[in-house]
């Protein structure tokens, strides 16, 4: 449980691209659609909740 404390929740595009092992364009344009449920815009800046993304990469495979 004190694991959960440590992790963050949202990722910036670098720890994006590291996390999913992808370059930062098609980071980007994975960010850039809204409607994916894992993306959150603060300002002009992207960021993945980490959470939602899992779940979303799940999806995909099933």
């Amino acid at each position: 449980m004190n694991d959960m404390k440590n992790e963050k929740a949202l990722l910036n595009v670098n720890e994006f691209c590291e996390y999913l092992g992808i370059g930062k364009t098609k980071a980007r344009e994975l960010l850039s659609d809204t409607k994916n449920g894992f993306t959150v815009r603060i300002g002009y800046r992207l960021y993945a909740h980490k959470e939602r993304l899992d779940e979303w990469l799940l999806s995909q495979i099933l």
